[in-house]
């Protein structure tokens, strides 16, 4: 096994002084619509879609794959391929053959071919016998990427058995375009953390029943979320026509329309600190208790260029609004209450009596009391407003 790992090495190093040898002119045209698909993958679904496709007709391939996460004996991967495959043939990869793949941990910037790699022996490989060959696929090149941030994938291109082999102009321009691709994988790891703190921030607005309207810079709305949506489509005293933020007084519509200029003007003068913010109620014409609305700037950023973005958020509040009420298990992990301690806290959370929360569990008030005073007890609180207080303001309201 050594002497094969020998053997594997040193063609790698000899390999590398092939690297000196200048490729044939890449097209003008081509190379920019390359580096282009490149770039724009990150914001593409699935990713690098184009980018692949591309490459696979500039380099007659069978197929161009990017497996941007490799699969591993805890988990299948994650793979962006072009050119003909099975649901069967990308499990069998998934389930058994990543373990055989010959190129795994290539040195940053090698491109080789199996014969190059391993010789060409490698047809006899029950990689190639079992999972390349019942595909088609005769010329196998392949690449690895890794980044600073620990992010690993595995680049491979293959041709049919009637196909050239793969040229030294082949693996040059591969070897050209693997840095660029490496940069866009990195700002796509960067989007794809930014997209995943968006969605948690949203979910727990949505969890807290704070509807959210956003504008941009020239007063468009960019998005609404479910609480916002949910309060507008019930056109009780404010509404969405269009574009357009309505109010049913129009008194308050003409103040709304004032904050929301106001904003707006504040947003292209405020680089630094919170901004404007100010509030209003709204009328319902249904009777029920006025919406809270407040107006925030989104200050710019430094080197913000764009108009498209977030320049003001509109938040609503509907206090009849009935949130979810959080599951027993959370209170009773939170305070360490038993399974009717629990259910007494909501019930008190929710504004019911003692009396009443007693007759709901189908307990006697006595038997609530002593509840009650075991919950003072574990929550140090002494009184029910504190104790309704301390659950309002604790993180079940994001659970």
């Amino acid at each position: 096994m050594s002497g094969t790992r020998a053997v594997v090495a040193g063609k790698r190093a000899s390999l590398s002084t092939a690297r000196a040898r200048q490729p044939q002119p890449v097209q003008l045209e081509q190379m920019d619509a390359l580096l282009g698909a490149i770039y724009e993958g990150p914001t593409e679904s699935p990713p690098w879609q184009t980018a692949m496709l591309k490459l696979r007709e500039v380099l007659t391939a069978s197929h161009v794959t990017l497996m941007l996460r490799p699969p591993s004996s805890d988990s299948t991967g994650i793979m962006i391929n072009t050119g003909p495959t099975t649901a069967q043939g990308i499990e069998s990869y998934e389930t058994h053959f990543f373990a055989a793949d010959p190129f795994v941990r290539l040195a940053e910037g090698d491109v080789f071919s199996a014969e190059e790699l391993i010789g060409p022996q490698w047809r006899q490989s029950e990689y190639f016998r079992e999972f390349l060959e019942p595909i088609n696929v005769r010329h196998l090149l392949g690449a690895d990427i890794y980044t600073r941030d620990g992010i690993e994938c595995r680049f491979r291109v293959t041709r049919g058995p009637d196909a050239e082999p793969f040229s030294n102009e082949d693996k040059s321009l591969v070897r050209l375009l693997l840095p660029h691709l490496k940069r866009s994988i990195q700002l796509h790891a960067r989007l794809d953390f930014l997209e995943c703190e968006r969605a948690l921030f949203a979910g727990t607005v949505n969890r807290m029943l704070l509807g959210m309207v956003s504008f941009d810079a020239n007063g468009n709305i960019i998005e609404t979320n479910q609480e916002a949506r949910r309060i507008l489509a019930e056109k009780d005293g404010i509404w969405l026509a269009g574009n357009t933020l309505c109010v049913e007084s129009s008194n308050e519509s003409r103040e709304l329309q004032r904050m929301l200029r106001g904003a707006i003007a504040d947003n292209g003068n405020s680089s630094e600190g919170p901004g404007m913010v100010e509030a209003m109620a709204v009328t319902r014409p249904s009777g029920r208790a006025k919406l809270g609305i407040l107006v925030r700037t989104i200050p710019l950023g430094r080197w913000s260029e764009s108009k498209q973005r977030p320049a003001v958020a509109v938040f609503l509040r509907d206090p009849e609004s009935n949130a979810a009420q959080p599951s027993q298990e959370l209170v009773r992990r939170l305070f360490g209450l038993t399974r009717m301690e629990a259910q007494l806290a909501l019930l008190l959370t929710e504004g019911f009596t003692l009396d009443e929360a007693a007759e709901k569990m189908n307990v006697r008030r006595n038997t609530a009391r002593t509840h009650l005073r075991s919950i003072f007890c574990k929550t140090g609180v002494t009184r029910q407003t504190m104790l309704v207080r301390l659950l309002l303001n604790s993180v079940l309201s994001i659970g």
